[in-house]
This record gives structure tokens, C-alpha cells and sequence, in this order.
């Protein structure tokens, strides 16, 4: 919601006042699909899925390998860095910004699934 104010208050609307009552309708259910995340959230499976298959196009993973509950460097041998370019690929594939702070945490498939679940930008 916090989100939607801030883009409402920079949102002008032209007044229009031979506007049928459709039209206004209209005009403003297309502000409200701009504006509003919520009715378009990522469910579970689609985030599991889309990270998962991020996960599995690494170059140095096996694929058969990956599960919701792999952990990147203890099942798949990845290091560090491995880990920051999987984070970067999920922040491309999700169209959003996880801030360092927060991507230092993302070791394993689950945590990526549960912060990109719980994201309100992820898209």
C-alpha cells in the first residue's frame, strides 16, 4: 500500500470532464493495475519453479541436482562468487533489486524461494 500512495502522489490525472461514466471506469481500473501489486503476486510454485530453473542453467551445476532444499555450496560446490552471479541472475529473471546485505544470506534455493515469495516487487 506504502507503494501505491507514492506513486498515486506523482500520478496526474488530466480532468476530463466529457468523460462518460465507462470511460472514468475505465481509466481507472488501468491506474489501479498500474499501481497495485498485490493482485498479481507470484504464487509459491511459480517463484520455486523460476528459481529453480535459474539455479539449473549455472553453468557449473548439475541440474539433477537441484531441489527446493539444495544449498549452493554444500550440495553443489559453489563458491562465493558462484553464489553472487545466481543471485544477480535471480534479480534479472525477478525484475528486482536485493540489496547486498540481504543476497549474503541467500545460500541455498529455499532462502532465494522464501525472499522472492516475500518480496513485494518481485515480478
Amino acid at each position: 500500500m506504502a507503494v501505491r500512495a507514492a506513486i498515486l502522489r506523482h500520478i496526474r490525472v488530466p480532468v476530463m470532464p466529457s468523460l462518460r461514466k465507462s470511460q472514468t471506469w475505465s481509466l481507472l481500473n488501468s491506474l489501479r493495475s498500474m499501481s497495485s501489486h498485490g493482485d498479481d503476486h507470484l504464487n509459491k510454485e511459480e517463484v520455486i519453479d523460476r528459481v529453480l530453473s535459474v539455479v539449473k542453467s549455472f553453468p557449473k551445476v548439475d541440474p539433477s541436482k537441484v531441489t527446493p532444499e539444495v544449498h549452493f555450496q554444500k550440495d553443489l560446490g559453489l563458491d562465493s562468487l558462484d553464489k553472487v552471479e545466481i543471485v544477480m541472475a535471480l534479480e534479472e529473471e525477478f525484475k528486482l533489486e536485493i540489496p547486498d546485505k540481504e543476497a549474503d544470506k541467500i545460500d541455498s534455493c529455499n532462502l532465494a524461494i522464501e525472499y522472492i515469495y516475500n518480496h513485494p516487487m518481485a515480478g
